[in-house]
Formats: C-alpha cells, structure tokens, sequence
C-alpha cells in the first residue's frame, strides 16, 4: 500500500510540470550512474522528438509519464534500500528503460506529426 501511495504522489509531481520539461534545454551535469545516464539519454530522444515535430504533443506526453513511473521506481527502490540499488532493482530499471526506448523509437517513427506553428 505504501508503495503505490509513493509512486503516486511521484507522478502526480511528474504530471504537474508535463511537457514543458521536455521542451525545456536545460544544462544539466553528468549523472554518476549507468541507470541515471540512461534515464538523461531517454528525455534527450524525447526532446528531440518534440522539436523535430516527429512525436506530438500528446505522444510525448505519455513517453513523459512513463519517464516518471521509471524515476518513481528508480526513488522507490533506493528509499528501501538505504540510497542505494540493488542488482535486481537495476535489471528491472534496465527493462524497464528497453521498454521506454522501444515506445520512443516506435512513436517517432509513426506517421503522427506535429504541425508546426504558423
């Protein structure tokens, strides 16, 4: 019950700031690990997506909120286990991420795009 408790209010925090945070360019330092690298490598595919008008609004959106139940995991897993992750809690990150990684690539090259302003 925690758990889910946990990871919601993490994703109503995600919800909030939405797709702006994905257009955002921000400078951002160097993550310390191989999970939290992946994690920067997978919103920079995201943002890119956006301003190349190959994922929508909408789209991102949702690539956006899967984003989140990852980080919420990611938070989850090192509150249980003393800030740090354990090797199975990796692997499940790391599916997890393969699992993103297909839903961007497949959203990107759909035939959905995004009408630029005029």
């Amino acid at each position: 019950m925690k758990k889910s408790a946990f990871i919601a209010a993490i994703l109503m925090a995600f919800a909030i700031s939405g797709v702006a945070t994905a257009q955002e360019q921000t400078a951002q330092p160097k993550p310390k690990s191989k999970v939290a690298q992946r994690q920067l490598n997978q919103q920079k595919r995201i943002q890119q997506g956006v301003k190349s008008g190959e994922l929508t609004k909408g789209e991102a959106k949702q690539l956006e909120k899967q984003q989140g139940r990852i980080q919420a995991t990611k938070q989850y897993d090192k509150a249980e286990n003393g800030g740090k992750l354990t090797a199975k809690d990796k692997a499940q990150l790391n599916r997890m991420q393969n699992r993103a990684s297909r839903n961007i690539y497949r959203k990107k090259h759909n035939d959905k795009v995004q009408k630029p302003n005029q």
